[in-house]
Protein backbone atom coordinates (compact mmCIF):
# COMPACT_ATOMS: atom_id res chain seq x y z
CA UNK A 1 0.00 0.00 0.00
CA UNK A 2 1.14 3.43 -0.74
CA UNK A 3 2.04 5.55 2.14
CA UNK A 4 0.37 8.70 2.04
CA UNK A 5 2.65 11.45 3.07
CA UNK A 6 1.38 15.06 4.85
CA UNK A 7 3.81 17.18 2.71
CA UNK A 8 4.63 19.10 5.56
CA UNK A 9 8.10 17.70 3.72
CA UNK A 10 8.05 20.19 0.87
CA UNK A 11 6.98 22.91 3.57
CA UNK A 12 10.40 22.14 5.64
CA UNK A 13 12.76 22.41 2.67
CA UNK A 14 12.82 26.34 3.00
CA UNK A 15 14.67 27.87 5.15
CA UNK A 16 13.72 29.79 8.27
CA UNK A 17 15.96 32.38 10.11
CA UNK A 18 15.00 33.23 13.49
CA UNK A 19 14.70 36.75 14.76
CA UNK A 20 17.96 37.63 17.26
CA UNK A 21 18.70 40.33 19.80
CA UNK A 22 19.70 43.47 17.75
CA UNK A 23 18.58 42.74 14.13
CA UNK A 24 15.72 44.51 13.09
CA UNK A 25 12.64 42.06 11.49
CA UNK A 26 13.67 43.49 7.77
CA UNK A 27 17.42 42.29 8.19
CA UNK A 28 16.31 38.72 9.36
CA UNK A 29 13.23 38.70 6.44
CA UNK A 30 16.11 39.89 3.94
CA UNK A 31 18.24 36.97 5.05
CA UNK A 32 15.84 34.79 4.77
CA UNK A 33 14.95 35.77 1.60
CA UNK A 34 18.60 35.42 0.62
CA UNK A 35 19.01 32.13 1.85
CA UNK A 36 15.39 30.96 0.21
CA UNK A 37 16.72 32.57 -3.27
CA UNK A 38 17.19 30.23 -6.21
CA UNK A 39 18.88 32.68 -8.14
CA UNK A 40 21.55 33.15 -4.72
CA UNK A 41 21.94 29.36 -4.65
CA UNK A 42 22.61 29.33 -8.78
CA UNK A 43 25.14 31.89 -8.17
CA UNK A 44 26.94 30.01 -5.47
CA UNK A 45 26.98 26.49 -7.44
CA UNK A 46 28.22 28.29 -10.89
CA UNK A 47 30.93 30.40 -9.40
CA UNK A 48 28.91 34.13 -9.63
CA UNK A 49 29.54 36.60 -7.07
CA UNK A 50 25.96 37.38 -6.94
CA UNK A 51 22.55 36.68 -8.12
CA UNK A 52 22.85 39.99 -10.26
CA UNK A 53 24.81 37.88 -12.56
CA UNK A 54 21.73 36.30 -13.74
CA UNK A 55 20.01 39.16 -15.08
CA UNK A 56 23.10 40.17 -17.51
CA UNK A 57 23.29 36.89 -18.68
CA UNK A 58 19.22 36.99 -19.27
CA UNK A 59 19.58 40.23 -21.18
CA UNK A 60 21.96 38.81 -22.78
CA UNK A 61 20.55 36.20 -24.10
CA UNK A 62 17.49 37.79 -25.69
CA UNK A 63 19.58 40.67 -27.45
CA UNK A 64 23.24 39.08 -28.18
CA UNK A 65 25.36 42.43 -27.41
CA UNK A 66 27.75 39.69 -25.09
CA UNK A 67 29.25 38.05 -28.60
CA UNK A 68 33.12 36.52 -28.66
CA UNK A 69 35.13 39.33 -29.28
CA UNK A 70 33.60 42.06 -27.65
CA UNK A 71 35.19 44.60 -26.06
CA UNK A 72 33.09 45.60 -23.05
CA UNK A 73 33.46 48.12 -20.36
CA UNK A 74 31.51 47.47 -17.09
CA UNK A 75 31.06 50.65 -14.94
CA UNK A 76 30.40 50.52 -10.91
CA UNK A 77 31.40 46.77 -11.51
CA UNK A 78 31.57 45.46 -7.85
CA UNK A 79 31.38 42.63 -6.55
CA UNK A 80 32.10 41.81 -9.97
CA UNK A 81 29.50 39.09 -11.63
CA UNK A 82 28.39 41.34 -14.65
CA UNK A 83 32.07 40.84 -15.35
CA UNK A 84 32.35 37.39 -14.90
CA UNK A 85 29.71 36.89 -17.10
CA UNK A 86 31.45 38.96 -20.15
CA UNK A 87 34.78 37.26 -19.65
CA UNK A 88 32.64 33.91 -20.23
CA UNK A 89 30.66 35.21 -22.74
CA UNK A 90 32.88 37.39 -25.06
CA UNK A 91 35.66 34.61 -24.59
CA UNK A 92 38.13 36.68 -22.99
CA UNK A 93 40.19 34.27 -21.54
CA UNK A 94 40.66 32.48 -25.24
CA UNK A 95 39.46 29.40 -24.05
CA UNK A 96 37.43 27.98 -27.09
CA UNK A 97 39.40 28.21 -30.39
CA UNK A 98 38.26 29.72 -33.25
CA UNK A 99 36.30 32.45 -31.83
CA UNK A 100 38.11 36.04 -31.35
CA UNK A 101 38.75 37.22 -27.99
CA UNK A 102 37.44 39.48 -26.22
CA UNK A 103 38.29 42.54 -23.61
CA UNK A 104 36.50 43.32 -20.17
CA UNK A 105 37.40 46.24 -18.22
CA UNK A 106 35.88 47.03 -14.85
CA UNK A 107 35.99 50.01 -13.45
CA UNK A 108 34.25 51.32 -9.53
CA UNK A 109 34.93 54.14 -7.16
CA UNK A 110 36.41 51.07 -4.93
CA UNK A 111 38.91 48.23 -5.22
CA UNK A 112 37.61 45.07 -6.18
CA UNK A 113 38.81 41.05 -6.52
CA UNK A 114 40.65 40.42 -9.10
CA UNK A 115 38.61 38.29 -11.95
CA UNK A 116 40.51 36.75 -14.26
CA UNK A 117 39.95 37.82 -18.21
CA UNK A 118 39.01 41.44 -16.92
CA UNK A 119 41.38 44.14 -16.21
CA UNK A 120 39.95 46.70 -12.80
CA UNK A 121 40.76 50.17 -12.38
CA UNK A 122 39.69 52.26 -9.33
CA UNK A 123 38.02 55.14 -11.51
CA UNK A 124 35.40 57.64 -10.84
CA UNK A 125 33.43 57.28 -14.27
CA UNK A 126 32.06 61.24 -13.73
CA UNK A 127 35.68 62.86 -13.78
CA UNK A 128 36.60 64.98 -16.56
CA UNK A 129 38.92 62.57 -17.92
CA UNK A 130 37.09 59.62 -17.26
CA UNK A 131 36.52 58.57 -20.98
CA UNK A 132 40.04 59.29 -21.93
CA UNK A 133 41.10 56.85 -19.43
CA UNK A 134 38.79 54.18 -20.64
CA UNK A 135 39.94 54.06 -24.44
CA UNK A 136 43.65 54.22 -23.01
CA UNK A 137 43.26 50.98 -20.91
CA UNK A 138 40.74 49.42 -23.33
CA UNK A 139 43.08 50.25 -25.91
CA UNK A 140 40.30 51.63 -28.17
CA UNK A 141 36.40 52.41 -28.37
CA UNK A 142 33.81 49.71 -26.64
CA UNK A 143 31.45 47.83 -28.42
CA UNK A 144 29.39 47.75 -25.01
CA UNK A 145 28.78 49.88 -22.51
CA UNK A 146 27.16 48.32 -19.20
CA UNK A 147 26.43 49.40 -16.11
CA UNK A 148 24.58 47.84 -12.59
CA UNK A 149 24.77 50.94 -10.36
CA UNK A 150 22.02 52.20 -8.23
CA UNK A 151 22.43 55.30 -5.59
CA UNK A 152 21.92 54.89 -1.95
CA UNK A 153 18.42 54.46 -0.98
CA UNK A 154 16.68 57.41 0.57
CA UNK A 155 13.40 55.68 1.15
CA UNK A 156 11.98 58.22 -0.62
CA UNK A 157 10.50 56.48 -4.55
CA UNK A 158 10.41 59.79 -6.62
CA UNK A 159 13.84 61.04 -4.94
CA UNK A 160 15.40 57.76 -5.90
CA UNK A 161 13.62 57.60 -8.88
CA UNK A 162 15.56 60.73 -9.52
CA UNK A 163 18.94 59.86 -8.38
CA UNK A 164 19.45 56.59 -10.46
CA UNK A 165 17.90 58.26 -13.88
CA UNK A 166 20.80 60.83 -13.20
CA UNK A 167 23.44 58.28 -12.61
CA UNK A 168 22.01 56.51 -15.99
CA UNK A 169 22.44 59.79 -17.79
CA UNK A 170 25.82 60.50 -16.58
CA UNK A 171 26.82 56.31 -17.88
CA UNK A 172 25.11 57.34 -20.79
CA UNK A 173 27.17 60.12 -21.25
CA UNK A 174 30.61 58.31 -20.84
CA UNK A 175 29.24 55.51 -23.51
CA UNK A 176 28.57 57.85 -26.09
CA UNK A 177 32.11 59.04 -25.94
CA UNK A 178 33.77 55.71 -25.82
CA UNK A 179 31.22 53.51 -27.92
CA UNK A 180 31.93 52.28 -31.25
CA UNK A 181 28.99 53.20 -33.76
CA UNK A 182 27.15 50.17 -33.88
CA UNK A 183 27.17 49.60 -29.94
CA UNK A 184 25.12 49.02 -26.94
CA UNK A 185 24.37 50.27 -23.93
CA UNK A 186 23.03 48.35 -21.06
CA UNK A 187 21.88 50.13 -17.38
CA UNK A 188 19.84 49.67 -14.52
CA UNK A 189 16.73 52.27 -14.17
CA UNK A 190 13.69 52.13 -11.85
CA UNK A 191 10.35 51.36 -12.61
CA UNK A 192 8.62 53.36 -15.79
CA UNK A 193 12.11 52.86 -17.37
CA UNK A 194 14.14 55.92 -18.89
CA UNK A 195 12.14 58.48 -18.66
CA UNK A 196 12.10 61.94 -19.92
CA UNK A 197 15.49 63.37 -21.11
CA UNK A 198 17.21 60.13 -20.79
CA UNK A 199 14.75 58.25 -22.81
CA UNK A 200 15.15 61.29 -25.58
CA UNK A 201 19.04 61.44 -25.53
CA UNK A 202 18.67 57.32 -25.95
CA UNK A 203 16.59 57.44 -28.62
CA UNK A 204 18.75 60.24 -30.49
CA UNK A 205 21.57 57.97 -30.10
CA UNK A 206 20.89 54.62 -31.06
CA UNK A 207 18.49 52.69 -33.08
CA UNK A 208 16.55 50.67 -30.51
CA UNK A 209 15.40 51.40 -27.12
CA UNK A 210 13.83 48.49 -24.89
CA UNK A 211 12.77 49.10 -21.38
CA UNK A 212 13.44 45.49 -19.81
CA UNK A 213 12.46 43.36 -16.40
CA UNK A 214 14.62 39.95 -16.58
CA UNK A 215 13.02 36.95 -14.89
CA UNK A 216 16.15 37.46 -12.60
CA UNK A 217 14.80 41.11 -11.57
CA UNK A 218 13.07 40.24 -7.95
CA UNK A 219 9.40 40.82 -8.80
CA UNK A 220 9.02 43.07 -5.41
CA UNK A 221 11.85 45.21 -6.82
CA UNK A 222 11.13 48.61 -9.11
CA UNK A 223 14.39 48.23 -11.11
CA UNK A 224 14.19 47.87 -14.41
CA UNK A 225 17.31 47.69 -17.22
CA UNK A 226 17.31 49.72 -20.69
CA UNK A 227 18.69 48.10 -23.67
CA UNK A 228 19.91 50.68 -26.39
CA UNK A 229 21.17 49.15 -28.96
CA UNK A 230 23.12 50.16 -32.74
CA UNK A 231 24.72 53.05 -31.77
CA UNK A 232 24.97 55.95 -33.81
CA UNK A 233 28.40 57.63 -32.86
CA UNK A 234 28.76 60.82 -32.13
CA UNK A 235 27.19 63.96 -33.96
CA UNK A 236 28.37 67.24 -34.80
CA UNK A 237 25.83 68.72 -32.21
CA UNK A 238 28.32 66.97 -29.45
CA UNK A 239 30.39 69.14 -30.52
CA UNK A 240 28.25 72.22 -30.51
CA UNK A 241 27.56 72.13 -27.25
CA UNK A 242 30.77 71.80 -25.61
Amino acid sequence: MEKKTSGRGARDLRVKVKSARGRRLSSTLWLERQLNDPYVKRAQAEGYRGRAAFKILELDDKYRFLVPGARVVDLGCAPGGWCQVAVRRTNALGERKGKAQGRILGVDLQEVDPIPGAEIHVLDFMEDDADEKVKAWLGGTADVVMSDMAASSSGHKQTDHLRIVALCEAAAELAFDVLEPGGTFVAKVLAGGAEGSLQKLLKQRFNSVANVKPPASRSDSSEKFVVARGFRGKGDDDDADE
